[in-house]
């Protein structure tokens, strides 16, 4: 481990220089010029690590980034701003105030799913907040990996902000054992989200966990079914399944369910065509070890469509199963791969005793056209974020936060909650010297009755 680049970080941020407005702002601006200088290699990365198509490729990863920092830098100024806050009787006439300021050297470390966004939206928040930041990107992504190191290195110096390449079970791990981080920012699996937790605890580092979980998408018998299966198709099977926010499993009312499982295939047909391994919107599944692990997926129940693969591509089909037992890896797991199980339901006690095997998933989504039934559904079930009458698009709305709760996250993102997410919040309160009133010292005999006056 680079003991001196460490060492540089903390000096620089130390010196101030990160705080002003106007070199956050050209930070910002940098980060930007250099992803648009470097679009096409983008394209091109994402295409050789996950089979993504330029279109794609702007509209759930480049888009996303440059729609942020346009957000912030709109917004930047005014959230750095003092806030006047209100003071207590017993203090006045003392004034109070809460400033956004930075936490100081963060490590962000991304996923492979999402390469470039996952990794980079958090940087928008910890520039924004006046941090410096290492980025570990994943390894499993590699040519983004390899173009995030090179378009940061011809964005900012080092010492400011700087990527780490690497097995990130070695690079992690060694990291955060010499080095204490002001914040944590992970994007990735709750399994290795725990160990990080864990890490982390022995220098009380605070963490945001950016988790998953098994997100249901329940179907409702009033739901607008044609609108349901379009948005339903999309959200499942856009990068191969591989999206956090992905509806996981599918819970329909029973006397809608052939209906609506007829229009998710029709969906998929016009969507990927009849051979989604020749369509240039249908990716592919990121390494082996992913491949081996969804295809054994596909003997756990009755396959409905789909489940054709190609091990040489590491293509796995759009896929729906039915008949899959509930004690089967594949209700068991998230996973993260373009596998829908679909089950029916007559009534919603019997459809969340299913969600409430997996309970606090990360996205919780909901087809209906009934103001009561939404609100029961919403009232009743704890999740992270979620929509109704549509799935995933809640994650790119920058005016929302997005996290999870429980098993499937620690904390929130995104615009302004990305930014606060980055800093703390200092209050203060200043008192003038001209007012001391003889009340708030010993001795205290007889001052009993004026002290529950004050204290309201």
């Amino acid at each position: 481990m680079n003991h001196e680049l460490l060492s540089s970080l903390r000096t620089f941020f130390n010196s101030g220089e990160t705080r002003p407005y106007e070199f956050r702002k050209k930070q910002l601006l940098s980060l930007k010029n250099v992803l648009v200088a470097h679009e096409q290699e983008i394209y091109d990365a994402l295409y050789k690590d996950l089979k993504k198509s330029p279109e794609e490729s702007y509209a759930a990863e480049l888009g996303l980034i440059l729609s942020e920092i346009r957000y912030t830098l709109k917004n930047l100024r005014q959230w750095m701003l003092p806030q006047v806050m209100g003071t207590d009787l017993v203090n006045l006439p003392s004034a109070s105030s809460v400033t956004r300021v930075p936490k100081g050297v963060v490590l962000i470390i991304g996923p492979w799913n999402y390469p470039l966004q996952l990794l980079l939206i958090p940087l928008v928040g910890a520039i924004a907040g006046g941090n410096v930041a290492i980025l570990k990107p994943s390894e499993f992504s590699s040519n983004i990996a390899k173009l995030v190191d090179k378009m940061i290195t011809e964005a900012f110096p080092p010492n400011y902000i700087t990527v780490l390449n690497g097995d990130g079970a070695e690079v992690v791990p060694a990291l955060m054992k010499n080095f204490r981080f002001d914040h944590i920012f992970y994007t990735g699996s709750t399994t290795v989200g725990r160990s990080i937790y864990q890490m982390a605890a022995e220098n009380l580092t605070p963490v945001s966990l950016e988790l998953g979980g098994k997100s249901p998408c329940i179907v409702e018998d009033d739901a607008n079914l044609p609108v349901a299966a379009r948005r339903i198709v999309l959200a499942k099977f856009v990068n191969a399944g591989q999206t956090c926010v992905a509806p996981d499993y599918l819970l329909v009312h029973e006397s809608v369910k052939e209906k609506l499982v007829s229009l998710i295939i029709s969906n998929i047909r016009q969507f990927y065509g009849e051979k989604p391994a020749d369509s240039n919107d249908y990716g592919k599944i990121i390494n082996e070890r992913r491949f081996n692990r969804l295809t054994s997926y596909l003997s756990t129940g009755r396959v409905i469509y789909g489940g054709e693969f190609d091990a040489p591509k590491q293509y796995l089909g759009p896929t729906l199963m039915e008949d899959v037992p509930l004690e089967a890896d594949l209700m068991k797991d998230e996973i993260f791969g373009p596998i829908l199980p679909i089950f029916s339901f007559k009534s919603r006690t019997e459809a969340e005793k299913i969600i409430d095997r997996h309970p606090n998933p990360l996205s919780f989504y909901l087809f209906t056209s009934s103001a009561a039934k939404t609100g029961e559904w919403l009232t009743n079930n704890s999740f992270g974020g979620g929509c109704v009458n549509n799935c995933a698009w809640h994650f790119t709305n920058y005016h929302i936060p997005f996290g999870g709760i429980g098993d499937s996250g620690i904390g929130a993102y995104h615009g302004k909650y990305s930014f606060e997410t980055f800093t703390h919040a200092k209050a203060v309160m200043s008192t003038p010297t001209w007012f001391d009133p003889s009340i708030k010292y010993p001795p205290f005999r007889g001052k009993l009755k004026l002290f529950k006056q004050f204290f309201r």
